[in-house]
């Protein structure tokens, strides 16, 4: 059973940069898909990074050039550095890990991977 566990949330001012992690233990997701999510009041979990167990990256057009995806396997870590926030990035943020080591995968991940997010402000 994979246990997710999300940190490095706060409050950030507009422009600000955070850097989120998630460590996994359970087991190794060496070989799987890793990807960061992310859901604002009222609104569905999104997916909005994402990294393939061979390094190629996904990013949803919102984040895309701000914030960055990279994963350590030997510490089963997955980070998000993100830079340039904006008041639109404020939402918790998951991680969680893919079927498969295709981004394709994260898509729909397993509903009973999920942790407690990491909550992210980002004032004007």
């Amino acid at each position: 059973q994979v246990q997710l566990v999300e940190s490095g949330g706060g409050l950030v001012q507009a422009g600000g940069s955070l850097r989120l992690s998630c460590t996994a233990s359970g087991s190794t997701f060496s070989g799987k898909a890793m990807g960061w999510y992310r859901q604002a009041p009222g609104n569905q979990r999104d997916l909005v990074a994402g990294i393939d167990s061979g390094g190629s990256r996904y990013y949803a057009d919102s984040v895309k050039g701000r914030f960055t995806i990279s994963r350590d396997n030997a510490k089963s870590t997955v980070y998000l550095q993100m830079n340039s926030l904006k008041p639109e990035d404020t939402a918790v943020y998951y991680c969680n890990v893919g079927k498969t080591s295709s981004i394709a995968t994260l898509v729909r991940p397993r509903d009973d991977h999920w942790g407690q997010g990491t909550r992210v402000t980002v004032s004007s």
